[in-house]
């Protein structure tokens, strides 16, 4: 085999083999085929697709193109994967709860992705936590705390990571075959034996249609049923931030909010939602409606925030976080509130441009050695449906500079639309997609 004659076979809108693909992937991933043979290869296969049999070839190729996981444990170990969103921290409240009812989830997890926030982002807020991890270090706090929120090691799936970079500087990351092989080659190299998947749709995510959310996760679920892996979808709303902040250390704080203080938030119920689908898939409880309960009676009775503070102390965090969070989260040195320029309801709330105004303030990263400042971002966010009278703040921007403040004040009142009419906001889920 050689990666012209694959190269010229998709040219020829012709599936190369799974042989062939796997071929493929071993030399992304060992030097072997060269970054003009790998664009050549994105760019074919953006234009002409694999179909299903040979999306799920390549999703397997990728993965097994470095180290697959394996596990011996007296649980089922489980997975949730988000296609990316604003306010959206789901991770570090669910997995707590699905390690406190008996399953062990290696949650092999990323950073900020253009305007979406990055769950290690997140957790790094967090002084002292450090989320890499080799893998023995992984399997022993796994066995201590049933969950940990970790980054990728260089040799999970390094065929996508090299494959990632080409296309995105070839313009050939919107394409459905290599999105999918993308997100499933890492998550399945962590050998999960159920997954679920939560695919946003609207303002604030990259599907933007509940259409191109819907192919987007039967593509998911299809390519890893058939590899092996039971996965279910969810498509869920984000025409809002899921939270009323973003930004990591605010993100972190809404976080707490909800496991100490206040269950009933949407971020709660997409978490119990997404809980329920999984922990019913695995086997555990006989419906996703029996899970979604079980996943909010832990949350309520503050089991998953004494599971969440032991999770951290494992990856370095303090001891007593749980008890004494705000104490420990980094704070902004500006604070300025952006008062509303007229009364009404906020019909329309544009959350990229939010997400981008956080990344502007230093809160994501722009290029990839950006350093981030876990303490930036937007808090007190509005929500769709609200009354506001004029001055009422729209949102709070937190700052390193008073420049930076200003420019993202401006942002937000771009973003955020009042009119004269109220709106009904959209429902928070969607659909279920299940095998």
């Amino acid at each position: 085999m050689d990666a012209r004659s694959i190269i010229a076979k998709l040219r020829r809108a012709q599936v190369p083999t799974s042989g062939e693909l796997t071929w493929f992937a071993q030399g992304l991933a060992d030097g072997s085929v060269s970054d003009a043979q790998a664009g050549a290869f994105a760019m074919a296969v953006c234009m002409g697709g694999l179909g299903a049999q040979g999306r799920a070839d390549l999703t397997v190729a990728m993965r097994d193109s470095g180290d697959v996981l394996s596990w011996d444990f007296d649980g089922p170990v489980i997975d949730k994967h988000s296609t990316g969103g604003v306010g959206d921290s789901v991770s570090l409240v669910l997995a707590p709860a699905l390690a406190e009812l008996g399953a062990y989830v290696p949650m092999i997890s990323g950073r900020g992705l253009g305007h979406t926030g990055g769950t290690l982002d997140k957790l790094e807020a967090i002084p002292g936590v450090s989320t890499q991890i080799g893998q023995d270090r992984l399997t022993q706090i796994l066995r201590d705390t049933g969950a940990a929120i970790v980054g990728a090691t260089g040799q999970i799936a390094p065929a996508d990571k090299r494959l990632y970079a080409i296309r995105d500087v070839t313009a050939t990351v919107e394409s459905l075959d290599l999105i999918t092989a993308s997100i499933l080659s890492k998550k399945l190299a962590a050998s999960p034996q159920a997954l679920v998947l939560d695919v946003k749709v609207g303002s604030g995510a990259f599907m933007k249609t509940l259409e191109d959310a819907r192919k987007l996760a039967q593509a998911l679920t299809e390519t890893a049923n058939a590899a092996g892996c039971r996965t279910s979808a969810v498509i869920t709303d984000m025409h809002q931030p899921l939270a009323p902040a973003l930004g990591n250390a605010l993100e972190v704080a809404e976080v707490m909010n909800v496991l100490t203080n206040a269950p009933y938030a949407p971020l709660a119920e997409i978490s119990t939602e997404l809980g329920g689908v999984l922990l019913a898939d695995a086997g555990m409880f006989a419906t996703a409606d029996e899970g979604r309960d079980k996943v909010m009676d832990v949350i309520r009775d503050g089991r998953a925030a004494e599971r969440f503070g032991r999770m951290m102390a494992a990856v370095g965090g303090p001891l007593q976080f749980v008890d004494n969070w705000s104490r420990y989260l980094p704070e902004a040195s500006v604070i300025l509130e952006v008062p509303a320029p007229d009364e009404g309801y906020i019909t329309a709330i544009d959350g990229e441009a939010l997400g981008l105004a956080v990344v502007a303030l230093g809160g994501g990263r722009q290029v990839e050695d950006d350093v981030i400042d876990p303490a930036v971002g937007l808090s007190g966010i509005v929500r769709l449906g609200d009354k506001v009278d004029k001055g009422t703040p729209l949102a709070v921007v937190h700052a390193a500079r008073e420049d930076a403040a200003r420019q993202a004040a401006d942002t937000v009142l771009r973003a955020i639309t009042i009119g004269a009419d109220t709106t009904n906001p959209s429902t928070l889920v969607h659909e279920r997609i299940r095998p």
